[in-house]
Formats: structure tokens, C-alpha cells, sequence
């Protein structure tokens, strides 16, 4: 969603500094002012940035530095990596104005030192790392100020009343920071107030907006997004006359929009999506300058109203997620500047406006889940720039327009479930854009196309009428990932060609009239999940190659013909759903199938046998089953006296072990010294006994793992065991006090749990919480480690990875930027990343872990420690390392979360890291980069945006790389993007137009750090 930038340009800041004459001060001489900077350049460590202040040049010739009549009044320096405090002779600088700070690594409280710069204009505090409340008297400020922005920090607390008596204040920035208590109604005092921006402070304390604010009547931009505003929209908001751009979008806002509100003459922004609005759309609307309006994700209801056809300067209409009803007006299709209309899961019907597109540079086309009828306008991709036609669930009717055909720029045309017949036009197959064809539930007819174009990877025309044979050229549907065209009318054999789609993860043909044997050799289907070829004619025998399927977990074959047995490979499937009902099969079921669990798999299969009871089965009968010349009263005598006779000795010998374990445990117990960091309920010795080779469930470079029963009631602990023969080596010394100093103190939801260390001269034990779900490489490597269930790797979809992302970058954050003394970790990796047993992310295995004494000192380590595939590149020639090796490791796992490969695992001669970036350059589409488990299209958008983190985080210089805190809000915003919005409308809406902005911004990254967002502010 595309909004207005910030009205303040990077030049402007200067040239607002003339608006108002510089008062007259003495100013320090040349010499004075030189020492006064070059201190200042001393106390922040001598940045490198700032290489050009010396004494051999005058400070007004520096160029971070703005001079008037001789004097310095400006200093910009933004970006330069600083990391101390602001000194206070900063303020020594008499005739100072403008002061841009902003993009560095400030720590510490809001700088009050500045309150003696008595002549400041502008402050620019954004994107630091500063902590606390916001001052009680920060109006001690000049009362000259204008312009502050303390936005993209930690701040917290209130917002204090005293900020309404800065008088001058034309720009208030307070975005993204940890605010949790209230913002005071003094804000409405500032009566020269242009621009206030408060959004993204979720932990505010609930509360309305003041009627207060409708005081400011020179405010042109009001930004409250996700800041948990309740309540009605103030009435009062028409006193807002300068009002432009309005974004209260995400909150819990209810009642009706005011009357008052679209009438705002200068009105040309209105973003209220998100909140809980009831009634209709209030007119007259007399906002003539609108250009974007988002009421979407409410609860209005009413007509869409035709004065929306007025507002000639329109181009973003986002109405969907309410309760609309009645007609589109038609005049909305002569819009000329639309270019995204989104009205789906409304109740609107009648027909579209007919002339949509014929006047205007439409981009997004969404009316979904309605109840329109009619046509589609013929005309919506007449200027060429459409990306989307989403048009599902619907009663529309007629064919498809041909004018589709020439519509290059097209990526999804979704129209399933309505009431469309004809056959489709056929350039439409071969668009060279067009990833998604769902036209699935209508009255299609025709043949299935010869030729596919290059990036069409979903096609679903089930429930139609489609006819005539599967075309042989299939093999060259070669980016096909879903084919489904159940319910039509296809008839002859399979192609083997079907077999040669590598890509291929659902196959779904149930309901045809295919005939013949299915084909016996399988070329390329290794990614394929899902197998329908149910009520058709197949006949001949199943080949046992479908056994040999890594990846399926859906087969069903029922209602053929199909003969002969059934293939005993098929038991080496983890199938979730079989069903191989109502064939000619015969013999016995294999034995992985002999059970209770598949009693519907094989019904009316009249010559098939079972082993085991299995409902609507006969029972195996054996020729060799003979009546026994024994007895059966001393054959059942013989067999409960051997029972029992097993029972008792193995009683006898589990007394004799237990007693023996628990005199040597006695003996051992007051060798070992137990440390706790947490409550518990378990002892030392509950711990010590259970280090059995049965409990083994991991092991690496410094100890072995065991999962360790605390109780009856299946609780576990994870105990690491850390053991020589004798004294503990000094390597292992240190790895072991790094990770009880660092898990031993901090506290942290992302982060495993520490519960105690029990110690003994030979042997060390870390004790912590169990993680359900092991560590994050068993789900994403099954295929190089088998013993891993490869169906359980499918529990792992884009929304859980994406999840373990932000999860995995919160524990990381923590590290690097809130604990003291920060940590950086070292050893990043896929297989430290514990999942618990609702997969949310641990950060574990600290044992090379370094605390950072003081940021921005590189700690030399003796010796280079990591994994291979994940050590950032300066390990090669440094042994010097800072928190960029963890963003570097982090970037790896990240590209292992989109493309399922190994950290190691990019060719033969490279790593995924280099592999990625060589697919980058080469600009490859994402898809063919996607771990087969996650290449549908769905969400494609949002999984290049990782894959683009990824690569950002991998740069090979380490100051091009983000910050951890930085990489964290990336990642939110990616996994927000999408939002509500996409998850209420389901698996079929096209969240690509949404998703645009992330993308835009991440590709940005790597040309400059400091980077607008859609906001005009920056996110980070």
C-alpha cells in the first residue's frame, strides 16, 4: 500500500532554518570553534566518517557542517556509526540549529545536555538506541525548536504534558518506540502544529483520541497507526481545516466516521483500514483532492456513494473486509486516476461498471467474494498496467474478455467459483507473466493448452467442462508446482510427460474419463506432495515406483480399475491419507498398511486380504493353519506359566539394577554441586539417572544431549552433558563458563532457558527446558538425514517459518542490543535454533558465546570458532569479530528457511550464501529458489522479501550489514504486511499489491541505509 512521503525533504531541512532569523549570539572564534569539534570528534571515538576534521581545514569547510556568516549552525550526521553518548560542549556551539543525529547508536536516556543549545530549530534524535521515559520538562528545550523527531527508539513511559509547550513546534515525530503509558492532550496546544506522528507504539495505554487535537488548525499530516486508539473519531476533527493526509489505520477505533470528515477541503490521504468503524460512508463528500482512501477491515455498511465518482484525483479505493451492499456506482469506472480498486467480502452485487480500466491506469482489480452478476468489464487492462483480475466467488457469467490476451503485465487471474462458460481465450495460457490461473467451479469448455507460459506455476480448472486428452508437450510445463482439473471431462492415458514436471507438488485429475495403465516410470515427481487420479477408468497394476516418492503424503486411487496387488514399497511412504477403495486390487495389504489406522483405504476390494481386523477386509486365510495335536488347555497352561515365569525374573533383575544404581548414586551424589538459575521440581539425582543411552538424543563438539524425564506426568528436561576422561580440557572450560555466565543472567522468551548446572571434577551438566519439537535443521533437512519423518517437514509452511524468523532475530535482538553487557553469540546456526512444541523459536548453545564488554570493541578471539557455511567472511583474515558475524550467520539461516538448503549446501563449490547471491545477480525468479515444500505461489512475495533479507544480512563487508535490531524490524514488517487482510479473505487472495512496499524498501537497502518508507519515515 503505497502512501504519501514525508513533506520533508532531506534539502528542506536546511531551508527551514530561514524561515526564521538567526538570533544574534557571540560566537567563539575560528580557532575556539575548531577545538570545540575536534573534542567532540575525540569523545565519540574518532569515527572514520569524520576523517576530514582536522586542523589543517577550516570547520565551515567540513561537510557535515552548515555555516552562517562564519558561524556553525548546522551539523548533520546521520549514519556515521556512533556509538558514545552526545557530549555536552556540543551546546558550546552558540548559533547551532540544526542538529541531525539521526541513524546512529546512541545509547542511553533522552540527551538532556541538550537543553543548553538555546538557539536549536531542528532535532533530529531517530533510529537509536536511546532508552526511558521521554523527559518530564523536556519543554527546557529552545523554545525556538520547530522539528524533533525521537522516532524508531526504545523510548517508554508516558509522553509528558510539557511537550505541549514547546511553542514553535511545527514537527512532532514520536513513531515506533516502546511508549507504554498515555500521550497528554497538551499536543493540542501546539497551535503551530504541521505534522504529528505517533504511529506504531502498540504498548500505549488504551485510550481516545483528545477532542483536543481537533485544536490544530495548521496540521496537514496526522499519522496514529497500530497505537491502540479507542473510541469514536472525535467529532471536532472538522476543525482540522489544513488537514491532508489522515492515517488512524490498525487501532480499535468504532462508531461512525464523522460527518465532518470528508469534507476537509485539503483532504487527500484517508487511511482508517483496521479498526472497528459501523455505519455508512457520511456524505456529501467535498474532499475533491482525495487520492488514497482505505475504510477496508471494518464493519461499514450502506452503498458505496456516488459521490466517489466526483473525486477525479482518486487513485487508491480500498473498501473490502465490511459489510458493503447495493451496486459499485458506474461512474467509479470513469475514474481517471484509479489504479487500485479493492472491494472483496463485501455483499455488493449488480454488475461491475462496465467501462473499469477504459479510463484510468488500473493496476489492481479485486472484488472477490461478492455477489456480483454480469460480465467482467472488457476493458480492464487497457493501459497495460494490470498485475491481477480477482474476481472469485462470485455470480459473474460470460466468457473470458479476449482483450486479457494482450495484457502483458497480468500476474494472477483468479475466477473461480462463478458462473463463467466459453472456452478460455488461449493467449491467456501463454502470458508471459501470469504465475496463477485458478478458474476452477465454472462451465468452461474446450481442450487443455499445448504450451504453458514461462512462469505460470498454479493452474486449477477443476469443475468444468474442459474435454479431450492430456496433450503429450506437458512435459514442457516445466514450472507447473499445482495442476488440478478434477471434474471434467478428460479422457485417453496419462501422458508420461505428466511424469516429467520436477516442480510438481499437487497433481490432482480425480473425475475424468482417463483411461489405460498408469505410467510405470516416475521421471521427476520428487517434490510431489499430493496424488488424486480417483473415479476414472485406470487400469492395469500400481507401480510400486510410486513407493519411491520422497515427499508424498496424499494418494488416493480409488474408484479404477486397477489390479494385481498392492505394491509392498508403498509401506515406505508416510502417507497422511490413502485410499485405494473400490479397484480390482488383490492379495494380501502390506503389512505398513495392516492396521486399523487405513479401515477406509481399501474398501470394496473383494479379493483383498487382511491380517488384522480391519472393518469390510476378510481375513487372511493360511492353508497351513492345521489343527494342533496339542491341547488347547495345556498350550494356554504352558503359555501363561512362561509369561509369568518372564515376568517374575525380569522383576527380580530390575529390583537388583535399581538397587545397585541407586547405592551408586548415594555414593556420587555428594560429589556433584548443584547451581539453579531457575525454580524447579526435579533433583540432582533425577537428573543423574536418567544419562542413559536410551535418553541420548543429540551430541556435538563439546558434550552430549539427553532428554531426561522429571516426573510421571511426561514432563522432560534437555541435559548437556560436558565429559573427559579426567579434567576438563581448557577449551571446553571456557565454552562451558561462557554459557552458564550468559544463560545463567538473562531472561528472554527467545532465548532456552537455563534452569541449573550440576558440576563434578570430571563432568559439568547444563540443565534446561525441553524443547518439543528438537532444533529447527531436523524440519528443514530431511532429505539428507532420514531418519527425520518426511512428513512432518510439511507441519513446517511459510507462516511457522516466517514465525521462527522473527522469533529466532527477538532472542538475537536481545543479545545484541538490551543485555549488559551485550553478547554476541557465534555459533548462529540452524541446528542452535530449538523449537518448542508450538514451534516458536530458542536461541541455544552459548558455548562460544563472547560477551561484549563495551559496543564498538572488537574482541579478539584466540581462536576462530562457528560453522561452515555460516562464518562470515572476515573470519578468513581477522580474528576480531563484533555482532555482524552473528547478522551474517543469521542471513544463512534465513536463506535455509526460503530455500531449504544446507548452510553448506549451495553446488559444489560454494555455499548457500554464494549460491544465493549468484542466483541474485543472475536475477532468477525466487520460485526456483524455494525449498519444494514452500514453492507455491502463495505468498511469493513475502518469501522474496526474506530471501532479499537474507542476502542483505550475507554482504560480504560487515558494515553493510544491518544491525540485529534493524533485521527484527525487517522481518515484522514482513510478516505484517500481509496482515488481517490477506488471512481473512483466505489461501485465493492475491497478497502481492500488499507486499510491494517490503520488497521496495529491502531491495533499497543496499544502496543506502538511511531509506524512506512508504510513510515517509523510516522503519527501522
Amino acid at each position: 500500500m503505497t502512501k504519501l512521503q514525508s513533506p520533508l525533504p532531506g534539502p528542506f531541512l536546511y531551508f527551514l532554518l530561514t524561515l526564521t532569523p538567526f538570533l544574534v549570539n557571540s560566537q567563539p572564534p575560528a580557532d575556539q570553534t575548531q577545538t570545540i569539534l575536534l573534542t567532540i570528534k575525540q569523545k565519540w571515538g574518532n569515527p572514520p566518517q569524520l576523517s576530514s576534521w582536522s586542523t589543517s581545514s577550516p570547520p565551515c569547510s567540513w561537510p557535515e557542517i552548515t555555516c552562517t556568516g562564519g558561524a556553525v549552525t548546522g551539523l548533520n550526521l546521520t549514519n556515521y556509526n556512533i556509538t558514545e553518548p552526545i557530549p555536552p560542549s556540543i551546546c558550546d556551539l552558540k548559533n547551532l540549529t540544526l542538529l541531525d543525529l539521526s541513524f546512529n547508536y546512541f545509547p542511553g536516556n533522552f540527551p538532556t545536555v541538550l537543553y543548553n543549545c538555546s538557539n536549536l530549530q531542528y532535532l533530529d534524535l531517530s533510529q537509536n538506541y536511546f532508552v526511558g521515559p521521554i523527559p518530564f520538562d523536556v519543554d527546557r528545550l529552545s523554545s525556538s525548536l520547530r522539528y524533533i523527531d525521537v522516532g524508531a527508539n526504545n523510548f517508554s513511559g508516558n509522553i509528558p504534558p510539557a511537550i505541549g509547550r514547546l511553542p514553535e513546534l511545527r514537527f512532532l515525530k514520536l513513531y515506533n518506540n516502546r511508549f507504554n503509558g498515555s500521550f497528554p492532550a497538551e499536543i493540542g496546544n501546539l497551535s503551530n502544529l504541521e505534522y504529528l506522528s505517533m504511529a506504531y507504539n502498540p504498548l500505549f495505554t488504551p485510550a481516545k483520541i483528545p477532542p483536543e487535537f481537533g485544536k490544530l488548525k495548521k496540521l496537514t499530516f496526522l499519522w496514529i497507526t497500530s497505537a491502540n486508539l479507542i473510541g469514536e473519531i472525535p467529532a471536532n476533527f472538522s476543525g482540522l481545516s489544513s488537514l491532508e493526509h489522515l492515517d488512524l489505520s490498525s487501532n480499535d477505533l468504532e462508531g461512525p466516521i464523522p460527518k465532518a470528515l470528508f469534507q476537509l477541503k485539503n483532504l487527500s490521504v484517508v487511511y482508517l483500514h483496521k479498526n472497528r468503524l459501523s455505519g455508512g460512508i457520511p456524505t456529501p463528500i467535498e474532499s475533491l483532492n482525495l487520492t488514497q482512501i482505505d475504510l477496508s477491515a471494518n464493519n461499514l455498511s450502506g452503498s458505496i456513494p456516488e459521490d466517489f465518482g466526483k473525486l477525479q484525483q482518486l487513485e487508491i479505493l480500498h473498501l473490502h473486509s465490511n459489510q458493503f451492499s447495493g451496486e459499485v456506482p458506474a461512474s467509479i469506472g470513469l475514474l481517471p486516476a484509479l489504479i487500485n480498486f479493492r472491494v472483496f467480502s463485501n455483499q455488493l452485487n449488480g454488475t461491475l461498471p462496465p467501462e473499469m480500466g477504459l479510463h484510468s491506469n488500473l493496476e489492481d482489480f479485486q472484488v472477490c467474494d461478492n455477489l456480483f452478476t454480469g460480465a467482467l468489464p472488457e476493458n480492464l487492462c487497457f493501459r497495460q498496467r494490470l498485475t491481477g483480475v480477482v474476481a472469485f466467488s462470485n455470480n459473474l457469467a460470460g466468457e473470458v474478455p479476449e482483450s486479457l490476451t494482450n495484457c502483458v503485465t497480468l500476474r494472477a487471474i483468479k475466477l473461480n467459483h462463478n458462473n463463467f462458460s466459453g472456452e478460455i481465450p488461449a493467449g491467456i495460457y501463454t502470458l508471459s507473466n501470469l504465475s496463477d490461473l485458478m478458474i476452477s467451479n465454472n462451465s468452461f469448455t474446450g481442450n487443455l493448452p499445448i504450451e504453458l507460459g514461462s512462469n505460470l506455476s498454479r493452474l486449477e480448472i477443476s469443475d468444468n467442462k474442459f474435454s479431450g486428452q492430456i496433450p503429450s508437450a506437458v512435459s514442457s510445463w516445466v514450472r507447473l508446482v499445482v495442476f488440478m482439473a478434477s471434474n471434467n471431462q478428460l479422457s485417453g492415458e496419462i501422458p508420461v510427460g505428466l511424469t516429467n514436471l520436477p516442480q510438481l507438488i499437487t497433481l490432482n485429475l480425480a473425475g475424468n474419463s482417463l483411461t489405460g495403465d498408469f505410467p510405470m516410470a516416475i521421471l521427476s515427481w520428487g517434490n510431489l506432495n499430493t496424488l488424486n487420479l480417483s473415479r476414472n477408468g485406470l487400469s492395469g497394476p500400481i507401480p510400486a515406483v510410486i513407493g519411491t516418492l520422497p515427499d508424498l503424503l496424499n494418494l488416493d486411487l480409488s474408484e479404477n480399475r486397477f489390479a494385481g496387488q498392492i505394491p509392498a514399497e508403498l509401506g515406505q511412504l508416510r502417507l497422511t491419507t490413502l485410499n485405494l477403495s473400490s479397484n480390482q486390487l488383490s492379495g494380501q495389504i502390506p503389512i505398513a498398511f495392516d492396521n486399523l489406522a487405513y479401515d477406509t483405504s481399501f474398501l470394496n476390494n473383494p479379493n483383498l486380504c487382511a491380517t488384522t481386523h480391519i472393518p469390510n477386509v476378510r481375513f487372511c486365510s493360511s492353508k497351513t493353519r492345521k489343527s494342533d495335536n496339542l491341547s488347547p488347555k495345556i498350550f494356554a497352561l504352558i503359555l501363561v506359566f512362561t509369561v509369568l515365569l518372564f515376568f517374575f525374573t525380569a522383576l527380580l533383575t530390575f529390583f537388583m539394577v535399581r538397587d545397585y544404581r541407586r547405592k551408586k548414586l548415594k555414593r556420587n551424589l555428594a560429589a556433584w554441586k548443584l547451581t539453579s538459575f531457575q525454580r524447579f521440581n526435579f533433583t540432582k539425582a533425577n537428573i543423574l539417572a536418567g544419562l542413559t543411552e536410551n535418553n541420548l538424543i543429540g551430541s556435538g563438539g563439546s558434550g552430549k544431549i539427553y532428554r531426561v524425564a522429571i516426573n510421571n506426568s511426561g514432563d522432560y528436561v534437555a541435559v548437556k552433558k560436558i565429559w573427559t576422561e579426567g579434567k576438563l580440557d581448557n577449551k571446553l572450560e571456557k565454552e562451558f563458563s561462557a554459557e552458564v555466565d550468559i544463560l545463567g543472567t538473562i531472561r528472554h522468551c527467545n532465548i532456552v532457558k537455563l534452569l541449573c548446572c550440576i558440576s563434578s571434577e570430571d563432568s559439568k551438566l547444563l540443565v534446561y527446558e525441553y524443547m518439543q519439537n528438537r532444533s529447527l535443521d531436523k524440519w528443514l533437512h530431511v532429505k539428507k538425514r532420514r531418519e527425520t519423518d518426511p512428513a512432518r517437514r510439511v507441519m513446517l509452511d511459510w507462516p511457522k517459518r516466517l514465525e521462527i524468523a522473527i522469533g529466532a532475530a527477538q532472542g538475537l535482538c536481545y543479545m545484541h542490543h538490551d543485555c549488559t553487557p551485550r553478547i554476541v553469540h557465534r555459533d548462529v546456526k540452524s541446528s542452535n535454533i530449538l523449537l518448542d512444541s508450538e514451534f516458536k523459536a530458542r536461541m541455544a548453545d552459548f558455548g562460544l558465546a563472547k560477551i561484549l564488554a563495551k559496543r564498538n570493541e572488537l574482541n579478539t578471539m584466540s581462536v576462530v570458532a562457528g560453522s561452515f557455511g555460516y562464518m562470515a567472511p572476515e573470519y578468513a583474515y581477522t580474528t576480531k569479530v563484533n555482532e555482524k558475524i552473528d547478522v551474517y550467520s543469521f542471513g544463512v539461516v534465513l536463506l535455509e528457511l526460503v530455500t531449504g538448503r544446507e548452510a553448506n549446501d549451495g553446488d559444489e563449490h560454494t555455499s548457500l550464501a554464494e549460491w544465493a547471491w549468484r542466483q541474485h545477480r543472475e536475477g532468477n525468479p525466487i520460485i526456483d529458489a524455494l525449498d519444494g515444500y514452500i514453492k507455491e505461489p502463495l505468498n511469493l512475495e513475502e518469501k522474496s522479501s526474506v530471501f532479499n533479507l537474507g542476502l542483505i544480512c550475507t554482504n560480504t563487508l560487515p558494515s553493510s550489514r544491518p544491525s540485529m535490531k534493524e533485521v527484527l524490524h525487517m522481518l515484522c514488517r514482513i510478516g505484517t504486511v500481509e496482515g488481517s487482510e490477506v488471512k481473512k479473505v483466505g489461501t485465493e487472495y492475491d497478497a502481492a499489491p500488499l507486499l510491494a512496499s517490503a520488497n521496495k524498501y529491502l531491495s533499497s537497502y543496499t544502496r543506502s541505509k538511511k531509506v524512506a518508507n512508504e510513510d515517509g519515515n523510516y522503519v527501522v
